[in-house]
């Protein structure tokens, strides 16, 4: 969810901005293709790309990539068998490829407006294309209901990227009792647009959840406030048996991503006495860790959201791979020309002849 972070971070001041973005992995690395920060001339840093082993060097980069406008691609080997510098030094065991590029012009109007629609609950797909000198984006409205995505492709002429974004999904908690508080205190932090809901406004309130949306009402009346998308995830665990059942009950035909029950398997069994538990219902809620108490099972429960997130992810690469086109926005390209900068003592320049066509070359939506 970096770019979400990177979106809110961007300002059309005077301040210079240079987007980092992951194009490519082969073998291990600790963030995946797609993964994006941003780096402010005042010298904040916002997302990562490493556990901090390359910031350092990509903030050096960042300040060149700045100071001339012009977009570089990097690439960065891990590996201690073929990277005596890097590879001892790191020791992740992998190789990366980045493209660092000045957020300004073209590229900062259509990040700023890709903001405003994801604000308005709209999702859209960046899409760049580059050759040794140019790089060219579009901006277009993007209907499907999937999670954040990520495509990348390369020719020997030309590069072509696309990065699909949609709204924080929306997680909402009905019942805020100290399991609320703690799934709160940890699943706001992975990438959740929360939202607490509960009859008891004293219980409810902002000043209690600061960064989420609070809702009071009877089950019947937060639906019909909050008006239930199938891009949902909902977690029931009020432990008030009548209306986590009526919960669940208008939750039910909505078909949301996710419902979690909270409480014993007895418990459960009274909630759908008169219906059958569906594949989108965890019930016993959270990945079986043997967690106790709120804050091991809310431990429990975020692992099993991203589990969730990062499954429909998957199912939406393999779906669009049957599908799958490269309409890159040049009519055609001349040989490319430039080089990927290899990180090493200096991060000396290298010429990508006879690279074109490796094996991570092509990173489909992941």
């Amino acid at each position: 969810m970096d770019m979400h972070d990177i979106l809110e971070a961007l300002r059309e001041d005077d301040e210079h901005y240079v987007l980092a973005t992951i194009l490519c992995v082969e073998g291990h690395s600790y963030r995946k293709a797609g993964a994006s920060m941003l780096f402010k001339s005042s010298g904040e840093q916002i997302g990562a790309v490493s556990p901090g082993c390359l910031e350092h060097d990509l903030q050096a980069i960042a300040e060149m990539v700045s100071a001339s406008g012009q977009f570089v691609c990097m690439s960065y080997n891990m590996n201690a068998d073929e990277d005596a510098i890097w590879g001892e030094a790191i020791g992740c065991g992998g190789e990366i490829r980045l493209l660092l590029e000045p957020v300004k012009g073209r590229l900062l109007t259509l990040l700023l407006e890709a903001k405003t629609k994801l604000e308005a609950s709209m999702s859209v797909r960046l899409a760049r294309s580059w050759n040794d000198s140019i790089i060219e984006y579009e901006l277009y409205d993007f209907v499907d209901d999937v999670d954040d995505a990520f495509y990348w492709e390369e020719t020997a002429s030309l590069h072509h990227l696309e990065l699909v974004l949609s709204p924080r999904p929306r997680l909402i908690v009905f019942g805020v009792g100290k399991d609320a508080e703690a799934i709160y205190e940890l699943v706001k932090k992975i990438g959740f647009h929360m939202i607490l809901a509960d009859w008891r406004p004293a219980l409810c309130s902002e000043e209690r959840f600061p960064e989420a949306k609070c809702v009071v009402g009877s089950p019947e009346e937060i639906a019909d406030q909050l008006h239930f998308r199938s891009s949902d995830y909902l977690i029931v665990c009020s432990h008030n048996l009548q209306r986590d059942k009526d919960m669940i009950r208008l939750a039910l035909p909505l078909q949301l991503v996710y419902i979690g029950i909270l409480g014993s398997k007895k418990r459960i069994r009274h909630l759908f006495e008169t219906f059958l538990i569906p594949s989108n219902v965890r019930a016993p809620i959270g990945l079986s860790v043997g967690a106790d108490g709120p804050y091991e099972i809310a431990v429990s429960i975020a692992a099993e959201l991203i589990a969730i997130r990062a499954g429909r992810k998957e199912r939406f690469r393999k779906e669009r791979e049957k599908y799958e086109y490269f309409s890159p926005l040049f009519g055609s390209g001349t040989k490319q020309a430039y080089g990927y900068q290899k990180a090493v003592s200096g991060a000396r320049e290298e010429q990508a002849a006879g690279k074109d066509g490796a094996a991570c070359s092509l990173n489909r939506f992941n």
